[in-house]
Order: structure tokens, then C-alpha cells, then sequence
């Protein structure tokens, strides 16, 4: 996987056509083009293996095993190419899509979150508030109702938690672009990691062991697309 990762990122055109026959994970990894511009942009653009219609397909099937099974209510997608990734998921899973989204664009009442993004570059995200409301759906319970606590004598109704969210971007570098949509989505009331219930967590195609990396990775669920031989390129960005 790794020899032919070098071989096609350094091929200018992509066969649509050609699937492998062996479509282990993280084969669709190759798909991804090479930075030709410069230090001013990212290391890869992982796009183009949206345009392959098997790679995009195992891509999201991949992201989303890790949380099959588990109770999820909502995606959110992070602007800008987390929407695409994120609108896949959701369509996946039959459930809604929602956007968070660089602040100035949503006409309608947000919250906001600055956060520091992998550039170092200062920026606001916000998201409507409308859509994540605390104590929906109602509880862990299959039946759709509220949990119980038992006290021994009788059984309290605990407060039922908030919508679960599975949280999606194309990338996580430094870890302060996810952060923020956590911490964003955690005061709505939703639920990245329900520690009583079915976690929800965090997808991207890669997730690099960097600080904030590491810092996501040890509180949620997470998911990536990297197999474990190649996640040290993809931490040295080679």
C-alpha cells in the first residue's frame, strides 16, 4: 500500500476507472494529489479521491465501522471539506446533516467558537442553534425512554442526554479545528462521547499524533482511514 501511495500521488491524472482487486483500507489513500504550490497549502489534497466513485464509497464505509452499531442521531460536518465527507456519512446513515460553519455566513441566531486552525491562522466557527437541543433524543434506554438510576428503594429518572453527534472533517493536524466543533457542539447540550451510553465520537481521513491529535484521540471515538504502517508518513507529512 505504501509503494503504491509514492507511485500514484506522484501521478498527475487519476484513473477513474481502475479499482483494485484487493480493496484493502486505505487504498483509496492513493488517490489523494501532491502539493505542487508551495509551504502556503496543505501537504496533500485528499479531494480528489472524492472523484473516484469506489474510493469515496470505501472511504466513508471505513470512517463509519468503528461506529456501527452505536447510537447516532446527527453528523456535523466542518467547513469547508468536512461537508463532503460529513453530507456522505449522513446519507450513509439515513440520518441529518448538519453544518458548522466559518463564522458570517448563517443569517440565523449561532453560537460562536474561535479556534486556531493547523495554519496558526486565528479564526471564528459558529453553528445554528437551533438543531442541537439538550435532552433529545430521549435517554439510552432501546425503548426511547429515559435511563433509571436505582437508589434501592425506588428508580430515579436520570436527565435524558443530548442528541448525539458523530463529528466529521477531512483532516485533523493539530487537533484546534475539532476541538473548537467539540467544545461547540458539547455547550448546545449535543454528545460527542456519552461515557453512560453509546459513544458517538470524531471521523476524519487521517488523525495525526499531534498534541492536539493525541488530546482528541484519548477523550472520544475516533476514526480514521490510516493503516498504522503508514501513519508515521502521514504524521512527518511524507
Amino acid at each position: 500500500l505504501h509503494a503504491q501511495c509514492l507511485q500514484r500521488l506522484q501521478s498527475p491524472r487519476m484513473d477513474l476507472c481502475h479499482v483494485p482487486t484487493t480493496r484493502e483500507k486505505g487504498w483509496y489513500l492513493a488517490l489523494m494529489a501532491p502539493n505542487i504550490k508551495g509551504p502556503n497549502y496543505a501537504w496533500l489534497d485528499p479531494s480528489r479521491l472524492y472523484c473516484h466513485p469506489q474510493g469515496l464509497q470505501d472511504c466513508v464505509a471505513d470512517l463509519l465501522q468503528p461506529f456501527k452499531g452505536d447510537s447516532i442521531d446527527m453528523v456535523a460536518g466542518i467547513d469547508a471539506m468536512g461537508f463532503i465527507l460529513g453530507a456522505a456519512a449522513a446519507a450513509t446513515l439515513q440520518k441529518g446533516f448538519l453544518a458548522i460553519r466559518k463564522a458570517g455566513h448563517l443569517c440565523v441566531q449561532t453560537e460562536a467558537q474561535p479556534y486556531t486552525d493547523y495554519s496558526g491562522r486565528e479564526k471564528v466557527m459558529e453553528v445554528r442553534t437551533d438543531a442541537i437541543l439538550p435532552g433529545e433524543p430521549t435517554g439510552c434506554s432501546p425503548f426511547g425512554r429515559a435511563a433509571s438510576v436505582s437508589t434501592g428503594h425506588s428508580s430515579i429518572a436520570s436527565p435524558p442526554p443530548g442528541l448525539r453527534i458523530l463529528l466529521v472533517d477531512q483532516w485533523v493536524e493539530t487537533g484546534g479545528t475539532m476541538r473548537a466543533a467539540i467544545e461547540l457542539v458539547e455547550r448546545l447540550g449535543g454528545v460527542v462521547a456519552a461515557p453512560l451510553c453509546d459513544p458517538t465520537g470524531v471521523a476524519a481521513i487521517c488523525m495525526e499524533n499531534s498534541e492536539g491529535g493525541k488530546w482528541i484521540q484519548e477523550r472520544y471515538k475516533c476514526s480514521h482511514c490510516v493503516p498504522p504502517s503508514l501513519q508515521p508518513h502521514f504524521d512527518q507529512h511524507k
